[in-house]
């Protein structure tokens, strides 16, 4: 899994493209923060009011940093444009909203970021939009789900947690033969490791919080595809919803891009370290990660991704929530946060999500999210087992 020779233009995207005039010769993109332009005639003046999906006119539409950020990520991603937008969830609604209306039907996968869900299971209910929600692992189920409104079909491979793949190129030939359009969260994999729309997937959405942004210092979400679909969800969900990106964090985002291709390639190496140290534990019951040989759908995961990211979960084989307690309190290098994507590790046991006195159920009690960050995998190694060893 050659990241470099699987896409031998990856540090052309990073580190020139777009970048070739510059204004006054600068070698990094410089940061427009002004919330309008002007315009030299009434003429000129008039033309971008017409189109103001390629004009700028007001940093609320488009800014020469956000574009500049847009037009990376979407080389990256195999798409024609991309839309930068506040948030993942804003990437997230706006995609799926463009392409529905009262009285369509989706289909999501049951394990979708909690958001996601959010947006399926109560807030698309409110307009009358029904979802039926599919496992994923097979295409015969979503083949069962299709009904004669379906538009469209909410992907997230790896899904959350449980990191279960979703044969990407059969879901994207059956849909285009129902005339549905497919979205995709491909956050945990980044466009270095995965590319669904080389595998026909319609729309590619990031929460660029996580491993775009590599440095827990933004929030940021990112909407790839063609040009068709991009320019509908500029004009009807982005301009309406006001879903605006900070110049500045675009700016963050261009400066974090240009380690990407040096970042994820440790990323992996570590989750990969580290989930081959739990598995071979007698504490450890089961280790969820795309990439590990015992994963159930590995042959999978090397057809569709060239490499893993950071992210992965383990369940212990103690059910006692005292235990999970304990090991938590005692990891060290690992921090105890929300989110991932950045250069630090994070340690998060599913059963935080519950409410005191909640009934939280038996593959949940001892399950914890990992995040591998840019440490020394030993340090790593270590802090783990010592936590681990503590409720021996």
């Amino acid at each position: 899994m050659d990241l470099i020779n699987n896409q031998p233009n990856i540090t052309d995207i990073l580190h020139h493209m777009g970048e070739y005039n510059l204004p006054g010769h600068a070698v990094a993109p410089p940061l427009f923060q002004n919330s309008i332009f002007c315009f030299d005639s009434y003429e000129a003046f008039h033309e971008a009011l017409a189109n103001e999906a390629e004009h700028y006119i007001y940093s609320r539409g488009n800014n020469p940093t956000v574009n500049l950020c847009e037009e990376k990520i979407a080389a990256l991603e195999h798409t024609e444009k991309a839309k930068l937008v506040a948030s993942g969830v804003a990437a997230i609604s706006c995609a799926v909203m463009a392409f529905m209306k009262q009285g369509d039907h989706a289909i999501c996968i049951r394990s979708a970021y909690s958001w996601a869900n959010y947006l399926f299971r109560t807030y698309l209910r409110r307009f009358g939009i029904e979802t039926t929600f599919v496992e994923g692992n097979t295409i015969e189920e979503f083949e069962q789900a299709i009904q004669p409104n379906t538009k469209v079909i909410y992907l997230e491979s790896p899904a959350t947690f449980t990191f279960t793949l979703q044969p990407l190129e059969d879901v994207a030939k059956l849909a285009k033969k129902h005339g549905i359009k497919t979205v995709i969260d491909n956050t945990w994999a980044t466009p270095l490791f995965q590319n669904p729309a080389d595998l026909g997937i319609d729309l590619v959405v990031h929460s660029a919080s996580k491993y775009l942004g590599g440095n827990s210092d933004i929030v940021g979400g990112i909407v790839c595809g063609n040009k068709e679909d991009i320019t509908r969800i500029f004009n009807t969900e982005f301009m309406m919803q006001g879903q605006v990106p900070d110049p500045f964090m675009a700016w963050l985002i261009l400066r974090n891009l240009r380690t990407l291709h040096l970042r994820m390639p440790v990323h992996f190496r570590n989750a990969l370290g580290l989930a081959e140290f739990l598995e071979a534990r007698d504490d450890v019951e089961n280790v969820n990660y795309p990439l590990l040989p015992s994963f159930p759908q590995y042959e999978l995961a090397k057809k569709q991704m060239r490499g893993g990211s950071g992210l992965f979960s383990f369940r212990l084989k103690t059910r006692d929530l005292n235990k999970v307690i304990a090991i938590t309190n005692h990891v060290r290098y690992f921090k105890l946060a929300v989110s991932w994507g950045g250069y630090e590790s994070l340690f998060e046991p599913t059963a935080l999500v519950f409410k005191e006195g909640e009934q939280i159920p038996d593959d949940r009690v001892s399950l914890i999210r990992v995040h591998a960050g840019l440490e020394d995998l030993d340090l790593l190694k270590e802090d783990l087992s010592r936590a681990l060893d503590s409720v021996r």
